[in-house]
């Protein structure tokens, strides 16, 4: 019998061998394919990650948030599941890379809450191995969860049949999800973006964005469809009671002070920024990379962020936002542009990766937990005041991610979760002097 203080509904964990088997494609297939026979379908995003919700917002038409064991905390996440749950018909959670990658890995959180995964393998170039793979992932770690197994970019029939044959388990079995792509993107340019042709297009830091494409909703229909030939895709409401799991309610935590009341704070988000008055600028993550002819044009909005640093009113500056403070930019292809220049120094962007993963940054004697993901790197004669490390980790002087300070400005490749800390968002966001 579900206790009274617990919330039940189905739930899966979306997860893959490694990154780039489908997981989001499947995730964001099987929440429109739900959506559109009328269930209340909940996305989660395991780790930190803000391209794949776009997908999942437009398939399921709700609010996606993320869930991480570590950056968000234990009990951030079971009041968010147990939230879900009271209204939902299904619950669905994208994994992060590997099943097993990670500390915390998205294993961790299907174990901690007791969520069925569902294991999504690119079989494109795989026959007899993948029932190798599919025991491998339901058996590298006892008490797993387990829903099944679904083939990716299926060939044939006959694949399918060869795929299926090599299941030790022969239940796990969901189905095979054949190539799907479309022939062109409708009214975009998604600049570099990779494997055009798939219904999901990609460039440098992961997925375009949904608001990108004008026909994403026409790409998730058509996936949608695909998954609905499956024996995963064809489960009724009634089958996917199966996978139900009980959310406990959460335990009771203490109300956050209100260190920024009476405070505007102003956040860029759209393409062409605007600045309305404020006492603090928020200019979170982005691609500058690919308009800065729109961002050295846009001398409004850069007058305006000099008038307002020089007002001594505080700006804080994440990533993409604080590449585009700086003097210029060297792009992929060789070419320098400028930008605002309210930061010495220039960005240059490259083909690999500079930084990934979990960081935590020292403010005013707080502890912010984030993460960092980016292309380029910058060199600046800006005042270094601290530096991220990785969990449980001593900041050292030549490693993480540099926090500048110029005036009033704080900027970081360092992306924050600011529940975290309030006081130490409290501070970049020139609060009460802690």
């Amino acid at each position: 019998m579900t206790p009274p203080s617990s919330a039940r509904c189905p739930a899966l964990l979306v997860a893959a061998p490694a990154s780039g088997q489908g997981k989001t494609t499947v995730t964001a297939a099987l929440a429109r394919l739900h959506a559109r026979r009328g269930l209340q379908v909940r996305v989660f995003k395991c780790g930190p990650d803000f391209l794949d919700p776009h997908w999942h917002q437009l398939a399921s038409g709700a609010p996606v948030h993320q869930l991480d064991l570590w950056m968000t905390g234990e009990a951030d996440c079971a009041r968010r599941l147990h939230a879900a749950a009271q209204e939902a018909d299904l619950i669905l959670i994208e994994g992060v890379m590997g099943l097993f990658d990670g500390d915390p890995s998205a294993a961790d959180l299907a174990q901690r809450f007791g969520v069925p995964v569902l294991a999504v393998v690119d079989a494109s170039a795989m026959a007899g191995t993948f029932g190798a793979l599919a025991f491998g992932l339901r058996h590298y770690r006892p008490g797993l969860p387990w829903a099944g197994v679904l083939a990716n970019r299926v060939g044939s029939a006959r694949h399918a049949d060869m795929l299926q044959a090599g299941l030790r388990e022969p239940q796990d079995w969901l189905g095979a999800l054949m190539r799907v792509t479309l022939k062109a993107d409708v009214g975009v340019d998604v600049g570099a973006a990779r494997a055009a042709g798939a219904l999901l297009p990609e460039r440098h830091l992961g997925l375009v964005a949904a608001h990108e494409l004008l026909d994403s909703q026409q790409r998730l229909d058509a996936a949608a469809d695909a998954l609905a030939a499956t024996p995963l895709g064809q489960m009724t409401a009634q089958d996917l009671q199966r996978w139900a799991v009980d959310f406990p309610a959460p335990a009771h935590t203490a109300a956050v002070p209100a260190l920024l009341a009476g405070r505007t704070v102003a956040v860029a988000r759209d393409a062409a920024f605007c600045l309305p008055h404020c006492d603090a600028v928020w200019l979170p993550g982005g691609y500058p990379e690919l308009h800065t002819a729109q961002i050295v044009a846009n001398t409004g909005m850069q007058a305006s962020l000099c008038a307002h640093v020089a007002a001594g009113k505080a700006l804080w500056a994440e990533c993409g936002g604080m590449m585009a403070l700086f003097e210029s930019i060297t792009l992929a292809d060789g070419s320098t542009a400028p930008l605002w220049g309210l930061l010495p120094g220039q960005v240059t962007m490259q083909k690999r990766l500079a930084a990934l993963g979990p960081q935590q940054l020292a403010v005013a004697g707080h502890t912010l937990r984030g993460h960092t993901f980016h292309y380029s790197t910058c060199d600046s004669s800006a005042t270094v005041v601290a530096r991220t490390a990785r969990p449980g980790e001593v900041p050292a002087p030549d490693a993480g991610e540099a926090l500048y300070q110029q005036g009033s400005i704080h900027a970081s490749y360092f992306h924050a979760w600011f529940p975290s800390s309030p006081e130490a968002v409290a501070h970049l966001m020139g609060g009460v002097p802690l």
